[in-house]
């Protein structure tokens, strides 16, 4: 019963498996930048190519978002688009803030 449970989901434990074996080769690998003592931008791409790859292996099968389309666009595509909406609210606010005050007190 719990075998077909888990081939129902559409995912396996040797998914997870394969998953964790890939994370700990990528982070040994983040470890071995540091041991050969890489210097330089070689060091910080290695670095963060590192390191958004385990984040990808992460949010697509541990937060199961490979599997659910909506979720993976709402969880990459709203935070920006919220952020971009509070910088142009921040922009007309000083814009407006700028006129206010070179109105009143005669800045020229």
């Amino acid at each position: 019963m719990a075998a077909s449970a888990s081939h129902s989901s559409g995912h396996s434990i040797r998914l997870y498996l394969v998953v964790w074996f890939w994370l700990f080769v990528l982070s040994a690998c983040s470890y071995l930048v540091d041991y050969f003592h890489l210097q330089g931008i070689l060091r910080w791409f290695l670095i963060l190519l590192f390191m958004v790859v385990k984040a990808g292996l992460i949010v697509a099968v541990f937060m199961h978002m490979a599997w659910e389309r909506l979720a993976l666009i709402y969880a990459i595509l709203v935070p920006p688009a919220a952020l971009l909406v509070f910088v142009a609210i921040m922009s007309a606010e000083a814009a407006y803030t700028l006129l206010t005050r070179s109105t009143l007190l005669g800045g020229g």
